[in-house]
């Protein structure tokens, strides 16, 4: 699995961390409760007026306005670049409203890829696929004959297939979408709000919808890009990774090979690493969240549970990178953090230590250079490829 950079891409908490955000958060939270109340009587009338009123620009002015007292402030740039024309939009994924925002500029399907069909599907504004469509090639079957056919409302897609933060980089796009059209709108979505996370992993659309109406706004920024084509002798997944460096170029973040799968794994990662320090908290363990283990020189060759397995696995991948730093101490070090990067950045803080230790019980071998352990971990980063950040800011057009 792919963990550099994962803990960066998600807020794994809702609130902040700094005390003085927190003390302003507090301060405010009893006017933030007042106006989630307000807010959710005035939701209810802005459904009935999105459902009463026919699909055309009147209705996405008039629910764009009322959406704007709820707090969801839409704004877009570059309006001309959308094409018309266009049967597929492509664009990163931040909330579970992405779709309804993209929607109050331009009407556009959205299919729903998990979860409940039937009225809650129909009332979140997604597209049911209708029954049958199992699999991704049935999926794309379908989505494609959908844009092939007549006076059909374009399709959104969000390759990621999942939600980031929206700072630091994208998921890997997925390339089943970019098989449904050749012909592609890419759109840079951009979401701010003050105080809290934009989304945390594993909660549920009507918490973030409570949430939303809670915080004094959310700015959501939609930026039209120019429509791009497959070349002839393009695979969808080299068209899919082209659109995700454009993508990731004008929102200024990394475009990422982590995927909607190393999100889940992590996550689970995660669950039972809390899971074993509560245990071990409760039963007076150490603050490790497991109890201390010695590790032998044999210890990578043994094979005691998939745990160990596992440990064993990440010890050895540090290792690789560090020669000169013990065993024991990178066990231990990776029982704190769960993490081979985290791991190695804290072992880096104390190199020369390990360093000038490995000279002393080795004398006459001969002296590494002292930059070795950094040209190791330069040589194991991922091609993460860096966007070039545009210094150009757009003009807003509200």
């Amino acid at each position: 699995m792919e963990t550099r950079g994962i803990e960066q891409m998600f807020d794994f908490q809702r609130l902040p961390n700094d005390r003085f955000i927190l003390l302003l958060l507090l301060l405010y939270s009893p006017v933030g409760l007042c106006l989630m109340l307000l807010r959710i009587f005035i939701g209810v009338h802005v459904f009935l007026v999105s459902c009463a009123l026919p699909d055309s620009i009147v209705r996405r002015f008039i629910v764009r306005i009322m959406c704007s007292v709820l707090g969801l402030h839409v704004r877009q740039n570059s309006p001309r670049l959308r094409d018309k024309t266009a049967r597929l939009y492509i664009s990163n994924h931040v909330t579970h409203f992405d779709h309804n925002v993209i929607n109050l500029l331009t009407s556009c399907n959205t299919p729903l890829l998990e979860g409940p069909v039937g009225f809650l599907c129909w009332a979140r504004g997604f597209m049911e696929l209708g029954q049958g469509v199992g699999s991704r090639t049935e999926l794309t079957e379908t989505l494609r004959r959908y844009c092939s056919s007549p006076n059909t409302l374009p399709l959104l897609l969000f390759p990621e297939e999942d939600t980031t933060n929206g700072r630091t980089g994208l998921l890997k796009f997925s390339s089943w979408p970019f098989s449904v059209s050749d012909s592609v709108q890419p759109v840079a979505l951009l979401v701010k709000r003050p105080f809290i996370a934009l989304n945390t992993p594993e909660s549920s659309w009507l918490k973030e919808l409570l949430w939303t109406f809670f915080v004094p706004f959310t700015v959501y920024h939609v930026r039209w890009l120019p429509p791009l084509s497959k070349e002839d002798d393009e695979s969808h997944l080299e068209f899919a990774s082209k659109v995700q460096e454009l993508l990731a170029t004008k929102l200024g973040v990394i475009s990422t090979q982590i995927t909607k799968a190393d999100k889940a794994e992590h996550i689970k990662r995660k669950r039972h690493t809390a899971a074993q320090t509560a245990h071990s908290s409760k039963n007076g363990f150490n603050d490790l969240g497991a109890r201390p283990r010695t590790v032998a020189q044999g210890f990578l060759g043994t094979s005691a549970g998939a745990e160990d397995s596992r440990v064993a696995r990440m010890v050895q991948q540090v290792k690789e990178v560090l020669p000169d730093v013990p065993l024991s101490v990178i066990t231990r070090d990776l029982l704190q953090t769960n993490c081979v990067d985290t791991t190695i950045t804290n072992l880096l803080e104390h190199a020369d230590q390990f360093s000038s230790e490995a000279a002393v019980s080795t004398p006459s071998a001969p002296a590494k250079p002292a930059a070795s352990s950094s040209l190791s971990v330069m040589a194991s980063t991922p091609n993460l490829k860096l966007p070039n950040l545009l210094g150009d800011h757009p003009q807003t057009d509200t």
